[in-house]
């Protein structure tokens, strides 16, 4: 006899990063923010390199404090993780037991069915609208006596569209009191839209939610791996519970309190991701490509050509992530969006 692992987890997807980009090409297949560090974020992480003999502060003391002072919360109401996506482990590994049902939309995030199983839970994916929407009716016909977590992601990746607040609060409403619900808010920022999700009020009125959020894309810290969760003080302290010791390094927590502090600036740079995004998505509707709504900052281009799309993107310098039914492509620098717009005019899907 040999130890082996939990027979389910031989059903674990893998997960496929984005690849890095060889030299002189550009890498749009990570949702990365192009953008360098600020000056003040950048001196606020290197003050930190003096200490790495030292473990983090545990209790994350400073950024719970800007967190709340940010949002208008108490503390017991914060968990950190090691971005969102940890937060969603913690979730699933705090409330599911073995074979409890997720319900979740797919096309979605590619690390739910892979965080689902891990957790010995079983994963209940309800397809998309025909505009890549999520389809809430359906997701609440889905849910059973079984399901104990709902993921909502929105905007949704890998294909952008974003709901707006009246449907999902609407949608909450019909969900049992029972049911976990996770507004997986990782692009939050990037969202212009009429009637958008405020997800403070939803963390507010409906007691069986929680929002995770993230500091790697719009904060440009996806290196430093640092999200956060606003829900009750009792889901906060299951997540905390559930959490890594000394996860979010020194170095984190630091930089995500100067990028609190230099908020304003660092949106301003959201802003022209924002209006990049919008004038990609317009060449390349403008190719003949038929793109969900796009508000993350990536566009979705849906193909059954998924491997031939890639490979063409790599011929003109992009590296973007193909998924099973289309491309995304993260919005970079206006050189990139330059590339891709070529890509779309010359490629049929």
């Amino acid at each position: 006899m040999t130890p082996t692992p939990r027979p389910h987890l031989a059903d674990l997807p893998p997960y496929t990063p984005g690849r890095p980009a060889p030299q002189g090409a550009f890498k749009l297949s990570a949702n990365e923010n192009p953008y360098p560090p600020l000056p003040g974020v950048l001196a606020a992480t290197t003050a930190t390199l003096d200490a790495l003999n030292r473990y983090p502060d545990m209790g994350a003391t400073a950024l719970y404090d800007a967190l709340a002072a940010r949002f208008g919360v108490a503390t017991d109401r914060l968990a950190l993780g090691t971005g969102s996506v940890s937060l969603i482990y913690q979730l699933l590994a705090a409330f599911c037991e073995p074979g409890d049902e997720v319900v979740y939309a797919w096309r979605s995030f590619e690390a739910y069915p892979i965080a689902v199983t891990v957790a010995g839970a079983r994963s209940v994916q309800v397809p998309l609208t025909a505009d890549a929407r999520h389809d809430l009716p359906a997701m609440a016909a889905a849910v059973t006596d079984r399901t104990k977590v709902l993921l909502v992601c929105t905007p949704n990746n890998p294909t952008g569209p974003a709901l707006t607040h009246t449907e999902l609060a609407g949608f909450l409403g019909t969900v049992p009191a029972h049911v976990l619900v996770v507004v997986d808010e990782a692009y939050l920022e990037f969202v212009r839209m009429a009637d958008p999700v405020d997800g403070l009020a939803l963390a507010r009125d409906f007691p069986h939610v929680v929002l995770t959020r993230t500091f790697s894309k719009a904060y440009g810290l996806a290196a430093l791996r640092v999200g956060y969760a606003i829900s009750t003080p009792e889901i906060a302290g299951a997540l905390r519970a559930v959490a890594l010791p000394f996860g979010v390094s020194t170095a984190g927590q630091a930089a995500a309190v100067a990028s609190l502090a230099a908020e304003a600036e660092l949106l301003a740079r959201v802003d022209a991701l924002v209006a990049e995004r919008d004038r990609v998505l317009a060449g390349v509707r403008a190719a003949g490509w038929s793109v969900p709504e796009a508000q993350g900052n990536f566009v979705w281009l849906p193909t059954v050509r998924v491997s031939e799309l890639a490979a063409a993107a790599a011929e003109l310098g992009l590296v973007v992530r193909p998924l099973g039914d289309g491309v995304r492509a993260s919005i970079g620098e206006p050189e990139a969006g330059d590339l891709l717009i070529k890509l779309a005019e010359s490629f049929r899907p």
